[in-house]
């Protein structure tokens, strides 16, 4: 869904360390209500096109399609500041795009969390630019791109999307930056305060997803493939900061735990949690590294992770970070 993609162009490029993603498979992880017949599980195709939809609005600044579009739990992280539905609706309306033709979503690969949601990523060629706020932003490209989807009734819903700029891990420094703050004058402090995203209501879930997050983020610091199995789904699967995707549990531990980084300590903070269902969680938060990976000092990691819950632990399913 490169639309809500798009948002995180207007910033920076979205990017993730080493977090998992994707369905386990017992009963515990399964949505609430056991007795009720199956649905039927979407198709990659299927959800890439629904994308394909919400990029082409997007470039118009269709904002009203995104109103049935975007789930009323939507959260996404842009610049490091978490977004609602209604943030990202408002934004889309201010948001004018110039994007060659020619473009395309390809490479769909799909991972199911539960049997009411999933997530999809894929490639992006979008080359172009889009202006919001008077600010001319390049759309980043390549980029890999992840949308969660939720069933609601009959038809899919966005409740998540990221987009990362596609680059080689030795080169951390081509990694697209937040612009720095500009000062404002006193008479411009009242609009710059209004147009700030209104600060998200606690969620009972966040503490117990932030303790599950701080987990995971000190096994990977150890490098304990042991500990990530533990903490992580059995079909997890994510996209790095890097724009790689690892489909596998086997792929992404290994990766976590090749040796790239080294780390002293992690600080998890910012934490905000939604509940999706009974047994479905996501969680948005800041990490903070002190250490390096591939010899270079990166920056903080805005992580967005979705948690299943089997039986009293909450595993990590699907995860997609941002600098």
């Amino acid at each position: 869904m490169k639309g809500i993609t798009l948002f995180i162009l207007m910033t920076a490029a979205s990017v993730f360390f080493a977090a998992c993603g994707a369905p386990a498979t017992n009963n515990a992880n399964s949505n609430a209500n056991t007795t009720r017949p199956t649905a039927a599980a979407p198709t990659a195709d299927a959800l890439l096109a629904l994308d394909k939809q919400a990029n082409e609005a997007y470039i118009k600044g269709d904002s009203k399609f995104f109103e049935g579009f975007l789930s009323d739990k939507f959260v996404m992280l842009e610049g490091g500041a978490r977004l609602s539905k209604a943030d990202a609706v408002k934004m889309i309306g201010g948001v004018k795009c110039e994007v060659k033709e020619g473009w395309a979503l390809t490479e769909p690969q799909m991972a199911k969390i539960d049997n009411d949601t999933y997530a999809l990523s894929y490639k992006t060629n979008m080359e172009g630019s889009c202006t919001a706020d008077g600010k001319t932003e390049k759309l980043p490209s390549p980029a890999r791109a992840a949308t969660v989807w939720v069933r609601n009734g009959d038809k899919w819903q966005a409740v998540f999307h990221g987009e990362n700029l596609i680059i080689d891990p030795k080169n951390l420094s081509k990694a697209p930056a937040a612009p720095p703050a500009k000062p404002a004058d006193k008479k411009d402090d009242k609009a710059a305060t209004d147009a700030k995203p209104a600060k998200p209501a606690a969620d009972p879930i966040t503490d117990a997803l932030m303790a599950a997050e701080k987990a995971v983020w000190e096994a990977w610091k150890a490098h304990d493939a042991k500990k990530l199995e533990d903490l992580t789904t059995r079909d997890m699967s994510f996209v790095n900061i890097f724009g790689d995707y690892f489909a596998t549990k086997a792929d992404a531990i290994k990766d976590w735990t090749s040796g790239r980084c080294y780390v002293k300590s992690v600080t998890l903070t910012d934490g905000v949690g939604t509940s999706l269902s009974p047994t479905i969680g996501i969680l948005t938060s800041k990490g903070t590294v002190d250490g390096t990976c591939n010899g270079q000092k990166p920056g903080p990691v805005y992580a967005t992770s979705v948690y299943v819950k089997d039986g009293d632990a909450w595993k990590w399913a699907f995860g997609f970070n941002s600098f």
